[in-house]
């Protein structure tokens, strides 16, 4: 798990928490959880919203670490001024992952589905949880093997990030084309550089 904070923002959004999931099996389990708590009512709806309470990000869409710390931090902007476009921090990070600003179409590109096979998982919190409960909590709800991040390049498929960022005749890109290193590393820059510009250019 990786572990880092955000000294600059209020206490409840200084402290961001995400394990990477891959050999995931229980993805169409997990979505239909997702999907009842959203509408579940009383004390049993709000613990298991408590369990849920994290981003479950599609990691085949991710190109770097890089990538998933620039959405973490525009949502947590957006958060802490009161700018949410979406219901909570978490589905923010979701949010700000998709190109476009049709939330449904980023919640269904970069949720959670159920052909979801290697999975982000992340906690925006305050220093009131320890590093362990949120891990703890984590493997808890997802099924799958905790895996490093520096094990993300093998899963991110790069014809579905430049499908979805429209790409595929981008200069940049096209220049790189027959070196894949390159191309890889050309379309990380312009997928971070998007993320971080979002809210800028909404």
């Amino acid at each position: 798990m990786e572990s880092y904070q955000l000294p600059h923002f209020p206490a409840h959004l200084s402290y961001v928490h995400a394990v990477l999931f891959t050999d995931v099996s229980d993805a169409d389990l997990l979505r239909m959880r997702l999907i009842t708590a959203s509408t579940a009512e009383g004390i049993d709806g709000e613990r298991e919203r408590d369990a849920l309470n994290f981003a479950f990000i599609e990691a085949r869409l991710i190109t770097s670490a890089a990538h998933l710390k620039a959405a973490i931090y525009q949502a947590a902007l957006a958060d802490a001024q009161g700018c949410l476009r979406t219901k909570t921090v978490h589905s923010e990070i979701i949010y700000a992952l998709n190109p476009t600003h049709n939330i449904s179409e980023a919640m269904r590109r970069y949720g959670v589905s159920d052909a979801t096979t290697a999975l982000i998982v992340v906690r925006v919190t305050g220093p009131e949880l320890s590093a362990e409960e949120v891990k703890r909590a984590m493997h808890a709800v997802v099924m799958g093997t905790s895996t490093p991040f520096a094990e993300l390049r093998n899963v991110t498929d790069w014809a579905a990030v430049k499908k979805y960022h429209k790409l595929a005749n981008e200069t940049a890109v096209r220049g790189a084309q027959g070196d894949l290193h390159r191309e890889h590393a050309v379309i990380d820059e312009i997928v971070i550089s998007s993320t971080a510009m979002k809210s800028v250019m909404a």
